[in-house]
């Protein structure tokens, strides 16, 4: 934790000597106030919901290239200060160019990138990661991003296993559009994973909007490399603006676990909104869940 923070407190010294356009520094504080129940009873508690700060940004070279960089990390507003209150995210290094973009270090996925913005509740209890296998932030990786042809773009992640027992790892999302349907009213992909993290996945994602309604769906088949235990799912989200409102709903599955969300958000400022959202899921095989929250954001 002191280490990271040393880090941050010499990156932004430097700002000084660093163009505006070289060097950002952003963040995120997410806290919701919830009602729970794990299935061993009901209570209440404060939680933060990936609330996190970083720096990066770019440096022009020679030859038309650039370096890149990113160093995030989560924090934990809503929890005692404790060598647990700070977390590595995106951390990597980069070389881009009219050949796309080379990154090296930890970063998501191409089969988690390839999500978009289709999970209406990330971060939140009802995060895809709660049923799915495939939301990878993995370490050791080295990944390739294409530059854009026609509204179609590629990323390949090969993960260095970094063991003599392991299997290196290879993760690719073919994808197409916007991902925030703000330049387009479609957003498409098709991604992969063989050997990452245990498992290999195939997930094919899509979003449209239509008449103000954002319609997104996903459908995922994933095997266990270690028992080859294959189970298949699928999600379906909608989210529909109101003034400053928005209502958002979702339904996911795999195999005999489900869950559903339902909530709304309300903007206060360009950065700041106030939401409320309630949860349930249905296990098979372990006990149900649920959760009832309000928060509130505000992104910098």
């Amino acid at each position: 934790m002191k280490k990271s923070i040393l880090v941050l407190a010499v990156a932004l010294a430097s700002t000084s000597t660093l163009q505006a356009k070289e060097l950002e520094v952003y963040g995120k504080i997410n806290v919701t106030a919830q009602s729970s129940d794990d299935g061993e009873g009901r209570f209440t508690e404060l939680k933060s919901n990936a609330s996190r700060f970083g720096l990066k940004g770019d440096y022009a070279l020679e030859d038309g290239l650039s370096v890149t960089y990113q160093l995030e990390w989560e924090v934990d507003p809503s929890d005692e200060a404790n060598e647990k209150n700070i977390k590595a995210r995106n951390q990597y290094l980069g070389l881009a160019g009219s050949f796309g973009e080379v990154r090296v270090g930890r970063h998501d996925s191409a089969l988690k990138m390839s999500q978009g913005k289709i999970d209406l509740f990330n971060d939140y209890e009802a995060d895809i990661k709660v049923l799915w296998k495939g939301e990878n932030r993995v370490s050791n990786s080295i990944s390739y991003f294409t530059p854009s042809f026609s509204g179609f773009s590629a990323q390949v992640t090969y993960v260095v296993e970094d063991s003599p027992a392991g299997e290196d790892g290879i993760s690719a999302a073919l994808m197409y559009g916007d991902d925030g349907l703000k330049n387009s009213n479609v957003y498409a992909a098709l991604a992969y994973d063989a050997e990452v993290n245990g498992y290999d996945t195939v997930r094919a994602s899509g979003q449209v909007k239509v008449a103000g309604f954002k319609l997104g769906a996903m459908y995922q088949t994933q095997e266990s490399t270690s028992t080859t235990v294959e189970r298949d799912g699928y999600l379906v989200s909608v989210a529909y603006p109101m003034g400053k409102a928005e209502l958002k709903g979702q339904y996911q599955v795999m195999e005999d676990d489900n869950g559903f969300s339902a909530g709304v958000d309300y903007k206060l400022g360009k950065n700041t909104k106030v939401f409320a959202w309630y949860s349930s899921f249905d296990f098979d095989e372990a006990l149900d869940k649920d959760y009832l929250a309000v928060g509130l954001e505000h992104k910098f």
